[in-house]
Order: structure tokens, then C-alpha cells, then sequence
């Protein structure tokens, strides 16, 4: 199993992306990736996806190699073919989990990590793959709108991470994670956690905030 889970990506942080690269294991010009959002009007005027664009190109990942999934129909095998990377972008994580089960995008993730692909979360994207989504509103960050019952995660993490770590959500968190039965990794938007099948490393600067 290869996961890098993120706050920002690399935005704040180049180590970030040198390590993305060791993960996946092939020259930058070669490898391909699945890009998940919602639902955009004009995909690439988003002055996120535009500033993940540039993430990209500063690790030599050409453009042409980044194929778009938007969450609004079911996922197909050949969606997946030849693909080294599912990449889920960041948003409010209950509309990409509700979004993910209904296209099947669950089970197809499950099954590309299980055969060795990497999976990259930004944000809402490091949430799905933890136990649950509860930590995304901890921080009041994300709010359950669409009122999704079951927040049961992918559960391809073996914690719960809260993405935007700052110091002034310490007690918020601690509180939060007194509360439940697993490991809470914070991160800032410099840090991320690297999982390599049953081992876990977080990377980045500062301290490493585990309640």
C-alpha cells in the first residue's frame, strides 16, 4: 500500500513532492494520474486546480499526463488503465464521500492500492481514505450540508488525519480525539503522512501533532 496524505500538496513544502515521487517509483515524464474532483463549471480557470498545475509542473510532470475524473457519473475499468496515481483533490469532504460511494470510485481506489498504484490525497482526499470522515469538522472546516449519515471512511488508513493544523486547534483536536478510538494525525499545510504498507512516516517540518 502507498498513500500520501496532504493538507496542501506541496504547495508550502517542495520535500513534499521530491517524496511523492520516491513513492511512486517511475520518472516524472512517465508517470500518469487520475485527477478526482467535484463538479466544476470552468475546470481550468479554478485557481486550485491551476496552482496544482504548477505543483506538477515544478516536479516535471507534464500536463498531458493528468487526466480529469469529475464526480458525476460511475468509474469504469479502462478509466484506470495505465494509470500510476489516484490523486483526490481537496473540497468539502462529505460531497466527495457521498460522491465517491455513488460512482463506485470507493471500490475502485481499494482495488488500485491493493495491486501496488499510489494513492495522493489533498485535504478532503486524505479524509475519505481514513476509518471515518468525522475530524474534517472538527475544526468546523467542513460542514455537513448535504447531511450524510454514514461517515465511514475507505478505511485504508489505519488513523484519522485533520488536514490545516494550526496551534490555535490544539485543544479543539485533543479534545475531539480523546473522544474516539483512533490515532489522530494533525497536519500542517508543510506536513504530510507517507504510508508504505503497514508503516506510517510524517514528513515536514515542525512538530508532529499525533493525539
Amino acid at each position: 500500500m502507498k498513500l500520501l496524505l496532504t493538507s496542501s500538496g506541496w504547495w508550502k513544502n517542495p520535500q513534499i513532492g521530491k517524496e511523492f515521487l520516491k513513492l511512486v517509483g517511475k520518472k516524472p515524464s512517465e508517470i500518469r494520474i487520475f485527477l478526482v474532483i467535484t463538479p466544476v463549471k470552468y475546470l481550468k480557470r479554478n485557481k486550485y486546480i491551476l496552482r496544482q498545475f504548477r505543483q506538477f509542473k515544478e516536479i516535471r510532470i507534464p500536463e498531458q499526463n493528468i487526466i480529469f475524473f469529475q464526480l458525476d457519473r460511475k468509474v469504469k475499468k479502462d478509466d484506470l488503465k495505465n494509470i500510476d496515481v489516484i490523486f483526490v483533490f481537496g473540497g468539502n469532504t462529505f460531497d466527495y464521500l457521498k460522491r465517491i460511494r455513488e460512482t463506485g470510485l470507493d471500490k475502485a481506489i481499494k482495488a488500485f492500492v491493493k495491486s501496488g498504484g499510489t494513492y495522493l490525497g489533498i485535504s478532503a482526499g486524505s479524509y475519505v481514505v481514513c476509518p471515518t470522515i468525522e475530524s474534517a469538522s472538527w475544526k468546523h472546516a467542513d460542514r455537513n450540508t448535504i447531511g450524510l449519515k454514514n461517515l465511514k471512511g475507505l478505511n485504508l488508513a489505519p488513523f484519522l488525519v485533520t488536514a490545516h493544523f494550526k496551534e490555535k486547534w490544539r485543544a479543539v483536536v485533543e479534545k475531539a480525539a480523546q473522544k474516539n478510538k483512533h490515532e489522530v494525525i494533525a497536519l500542517t499545510d508543510k506536513q504530510a503522512v507517507i504510508v508504505r504498507g503497514n508503516r506510517r512516516t510524517i514528513i515536514g517540518g515542525g512538530r508532529k501533532n499525533i493525539f
